[in-house]
């Protein structure tokens, strides 16, 4: 198999944000009723279209409707047990892209039985925090054991460097993507890890930051293979936190300012963001 090269990466990471300004593709979303509407707006300002689903048959339809899917476990209703099964089922049968986040794991057992399901319907992309990643990989019995997931609610208290084996496995797991986020951010296809710098101080403090990080990767993977999507969306993500952090006063202003740098980035900026590559071993 041909090596992944650093300016390969980078004119796919071109190509997936010009693709999406031109296409407009839709990435139906079962999402954070906290955090809805930044993911809706994000995934409108970097060109693509949005549609949020709650009840079963419209997840299906969607699945079908879309280029390709997000679902978020942040806010778990009762319903959900019904949606969240069948759409997976009608992605991985419409051998459709999906993004799964899988925020709040291990907080009771509907969630934990959600997400225990995926793990046969896999999701394309797996975006979460170091602390999600680990637990993921633990509850699908992908590690080895050794390493315990420090999740608090919906934080981390793992560093990404140690979820970098989970995301591994995760990636191997699913034949997709991994994105982990933190100060630097770790992209994965179980191949490659990529390591990405930039952001801002204030997405931390913004409530959405990392859910519409997914919801953008989802947009992407309508037009792009599931290790650029999720690096592709992760770059523009960094872009456009430096880029509001240079003129916001707080979290709120940041806010704004943030969706107008996603709006305003150009695929030349985002493929200029700066990563490492490395390969790893079997």
């Amino acid at each position: 198999m041909k090596k992944t090269t650093k300016e390969a990466l980078r004119r796919e990471i071109r190509d997936a944000v010009r693709l999406v300004r031109e296409k407009n593709p839709m990435a139906p979303s079962v999402t954070n009723t906290v955090t809805i509407n930044l993911v809706a707006n994000a995934q409108l300002a970097v060109g693509g279209s949005a549609a949020m689903v709650y009840l079963a048959d419209e997840g299906e339809a969607m699945a079908a409707l879309g280029g390709a899917m997000y679902i978020n476990m942040g806010t778990i209703l009762p319903v959900y047990a019904e949606t969240l099964p069948r759409t997976a089922k009608a992605l991985s049968e419409q051998e459709k892209s999906w993004v799964l986040d899988p925020v709040g794991i291990g907080v009771g057992g509907l969630r934990t039985s959600l997400l225990q399901g995926f793990r046969a319907d896999k999701p394309t992309i797996i975006r979460g925090n170091a602390s999600e990643i680990i637990a993921l990989a633990t509850l699908w019995e992908l590690d080895d054991g050794k390493t315990a997931s420090g999740v608090r609610g919906v934080d981390a208290t793992d560093s990404v460097e140690s979820a970098r084996a989970a995301a591994v496995a995760l990636a191997r797991h699913t034949g997709g993507a991994v994105a982990v986020s933190g100060p630097t951010d770790l992209v994965t296809d179980g191949k490659s890890v990529a390591w990405a710098e930039g952001g801002s101080r204030f997405l931390p403090m913004i409530t959405g930051a990392g859910c519409s990080l997914g919801g953008v990767a989802a947009i992407y993977a309508c037009v792009a293979r599931p290790f650029v999507a999720a690096l592709t969306a992760t770059a523009i993500y960094n872009y456009a936190g430096a880029e509001a952090e240079k003129s916001a006063q707080g979290p709120a202003s940041f806010q704004t300012a943030f969706l107008d740098a996603l709006y305003q980035a150009t695929p030349e900026a985002v493929g200029a963001q700066p990563f490492t590559l490395e390969t790893v071993g079997k």
